[in-house]
């Protein structure tokens, strides 16, 4: 069953409530107000999407997530299944986010960033201890980036282009590199066009 709210734009090429070969839990797919849901997606049933949803085109959408409010997915995008995230979460064009990851509220993924959930891939035992990273409040990640699995971004970390993410991050700081190592705080930055004097400021108390 596919619920939808009110003022939603479907083009007719999508797919709403495809269903999964897995066991799920619910066979409902639900998505709130105000969706546009653009040519060439497929959401599967067993999710439960808030208002303001937004796609590209040929955008993949698996079954048992949680996405809340404001979530813009580009095109050619996928969110496997089992994942949770937040409102006001942004995901470029070319990404892969893994089953059991969880994204948390105002973070914004770049093109082609690649989210992993598997430390042995082709043991036997890998469906028992897959599991995403944690990706916090308003981090960033820049493009082309790996991030592996179990690992923590913090709150508002910055992540550099073409990292390779092994270890955990510490919330405000900036990582880069391959493996991605932390070089500083966001607030250390400065913004090279002068357009302002620092891109991120912190906020008094």
């Amino acid at each position: 069953m596919v619920k939808l709210g009110n003022n939603c734009n479907i083009d007719k090429s999508a797919i709403l409530g495809y269903k999964p070969n897995r066991k799920i839990t619910s066979d409902k797919l639900i998505i709130g107000n105000k969706a546009i849901v653009r040519t060439g997606t497929v959401i599967y049933l067993g999710s439960v999407i808030g208002n303001n949803f937004e796609t590209g085109h040929n955008v993949v959408i698996r079954e048992e997530n949680t996405i809340g409010n404001n979530l813009n997915i580009w095109n050619n995008s996928t969110i496997d299944y089992g994942c949770k995230i937040g409102s006001n979460v942004k995901i470029h064009c070319n990404c892969y986010i893994a089953q059991f990851t969880s994204i948390e509220d105002s973070v914004f993924i770049a093109p082609g960033v690649i989210v992993t959930n598997d430390i042995h891939p082709g043991c036997e035992f890998f469906r028992k201890c897959m599991h995403g990273p944690a990706i916090k409040k308003g981090a960033q990640i820049g493009a082309g980036s790996i991030i592996f699995p179990f690992i923590t971004i913090g709150e508002k970390a910055l992540i550099g282009a073409g990292s390779v993410v092994t270890k955990d991050i510490p919330a405000e700081s900036v990582a880069y590199g391959n493996p991605a190592k932390v070089i500083g705080s966001i607030y250390d930055l400065k913004c090279i066009n002068k357009i302002t004097d620092r891109p991120y400021k912190k906020k008094n108390g």
